[in-house]
């Protein structure tokens, strides 16, 4: 069994395991590389499909698998139609966000590094040549020049694999310097996708030829059709929609803000890194690319929260836990400090009804008075070890007062709904 997560392919199945199996079976969410796999049947779902019924899942997987084409054959399905539509457009996004991410967590703490190292004015051109300045020219304008091209760029891999690549790239960077920011990396991305797929699908070569296909036909005729659309077709109007979306964003105050802050911080606590957790604090982080602050504020105030609140519970309501969970809101407490929501997830598990709205409310209180204070922050990840950095937030009191009222919210709410352990 080979695992892809964020940190890459662990226990990488060798040509020999490959070679002796019956078929391969794929559980994912995101784009999987299947060119090593030509020749195999192959049989790809989501990752819930395995969770919920793994037995079955081989069962059918054995019954349906079909024969994985080489590179720049026209493959077959490596699955079912209709479970192929399922996951839909939201597997290519989610795949797209999680390559985007490292460019984003990179690049913001290396400007709250420059700030730290330089001053609020450290990548200013007077300072060329000092630590400050370097730093930030890594962070800005390099990392985060990358973030809508590898948005785009992976998108268009989840959907055609491979040929999508370059097409996808292409178009993130035209959407980029056409001021579309990540809806127009968004867009480039499907269209990249759907356009080189559509094209490995229904171009036809000779065998002699058919290594043209990957490395000079489908990379100029979906990059052409790509960047044309880019260009006269989408990138005008979705440019004109980000700024609209970006002036409103900056311009938040009362009820606005409040309503947003509610909204982000009560989606980091519905799932706790599942999907809803994910699409808050992908659009917070393309927003931050986008030089718009205040949502990342609510988003990881927001997501601390649940940890940290279960935390305050085991302490406040021993009575309520199970002598585990006490010993657990330790480790919460540290996982919450450090922006990992996943920390109340053996909490909710044990008691879903009941945690999970706790948890809601109370990140629901800290995204919305972080907001209503005008909390900004300029880094993607940290927790409470980036408060301390010089400029990296706006109203340092206000977003410990957000953070302290929604971990005191989540801890009562817990308090007062869970009943005691039989």
């Amino acid at each position: 069994m080979e695992t892809q997560g964020s940190v890459g392919a662990r226990d990488t199945l060798t040509p020999d395991e490959i070679a002796a199996a019956d078929i391969v079976l794929i559980a994912a969410d995101t784009g999987v590389d299947r060119s090593r796999f030509a020749g195999k049947r192959v049989y790809a779902t989501n990752t819930k499909a395995a969770i919920r019924d793994g037995k079955g899942l081989i069962a059918t997987a054995l019954a349906e698998a079909q024969v994985q084409a080489a590179e720049g054959e026209t493959a077959a399905p490596a699955r079912p139609e209709a479970a192929e539509r399922k996951p839909g457009a939201y597997k290519h996004l989610m795949t797209g966000v999680s390559f985007m991410l490292p460019f984003v967590v990179a690049g913001g703490l290396l400007i709250a590094l420059a700030f730290a190292v330089g001053g609020i004015d450290a990548m200013a051109p007077g300072h060329a040549g000092t630590l400050g300045y370097a730093l930030g020219q890594i962070g800005a304008k390099a990392a985060f020049a990358l973030i809508v091209p590898a948005l785009a760029g992976y998108i268009a891999y989840s959907i055609a694999d491979r040929p999508g690549i370059a097409p996808g790239m292409i178009g993130g960077m035209l959407a980029a310097n056409l001021q579309a920011g990540f809806l127009g990396g968004i867009a480039a991305g499907f269209i990249a996708g759907y356009t080189a797929r559509f094209l490995n699908q229904h171009i036809r070569l000779p065998k002699t030829l058919e290594g043209l296909k990957p490395v000079l036909i489908l990379p100029l005729l979906a990059t052409t059709i790509t960047g044309l659309l880019m260009i006269y077709v989408v990138g005008v109007p979705v440019a004109a929609v980000l700024a609209a979306l970006t002036t409103w964003l900056k311009g938040m105050q009362g009820a606005s803000a409040l309503v947003l802050g509610l909204v982000l911080g009560g989606m980091m606590a519905v799932d706790m890194g599942g999907p809803i957790n994910k699409a808050a604090y992908a659009s917070a982080a393309a927003l931050l690319s986008s030089g718009v602050d205040a949502p990342m504020a609510a988003v990881m105030l927001g997501g601390m929260t649940p940890p940290l609140g279960l935390a305050l519970a085991t302490r406040l309501f021993p009575v309520r836990f199970t002598v585990s969970e006490r010993e657990a809101g330790g480790a919460a407490a540290v996982l919450g400090a450090a922006f990992i929501t996943e920390g109340a997830i053996p909490f909710a598990a044990a008691d879903p009804l009941r945690v999970i709205p706790s948890l809601v409310a109370g990140s629901a209180v800290a995204g919305a008075l972080a907001l209503t204070l005008g909390v900004t922050l300029k880094v993607p990840h940290g927790g409470l070890f980036v408060l301390p950095i010089p400029n990296a937030v706006t109203n340092l009191p206000g977003a410990i007062l957000a953070l302290a009222a929604g971990t005191l919210v989540t801890a009562l709410a817990v308090g007062l709904l869970k009943r005691r352990p039989a």
